[in-house]
């Protein structure tokens, strides 16, 4: 079992800055891949980004150039600095860790989400 912890998130006026973190535990040698996920009110929950411990990334497309997905393979732990946010990146920020194949996700483990909001 795998559990997955986030922490970072909070109020931050828009054009600001974050840094969330996300570390995995325990059977962490079940994992290849770490990524964040988000849910805004009445939305689906999207892709972010995602990293693999061989340093693939992937990056939705909303979000390129302005968020950076990192990993720390040694402290299991991933990071997402996200500069000029605005009020559409309001939503819960999820992690995951997991086995990924290719694009697909074989099996995964979920945190259990902080809140960035972006607000005046």
């Amino acid at each position: 079992q795998v559990e997955v912890v986030e922490s970072g998130g909070g109020l931050v006026q828009p054009g600001g800055s974050l840094r969330l973190s996300c570390t995995a535990s325990g059977s962490t040698f079940g994992i290849n891949a770490m990524g964040w996920y988000r849910q805004a009110p009445g939305k689906e929950r999207e892709l972010v980004a995602h990293i693999t411990f061989d340093r693939n990334l992937k990056y939705a497309d909303y979000v390129k150039a302005r968020f950076t997905i990192s990993l720390d393979i040694a402290l299991n732990t991933v990071y997402l600095q996200m500069n000029s946010l605005n009020a559409q990146d309001t939503a819960v920020y999820y992690c995951k860790a997991g086995w990924l194949a290719g694009q697909h996700w074989e099996y995964d483990y979920w945190g259990q989400g902080t809140q960035v909001t972006v607000s005046s």
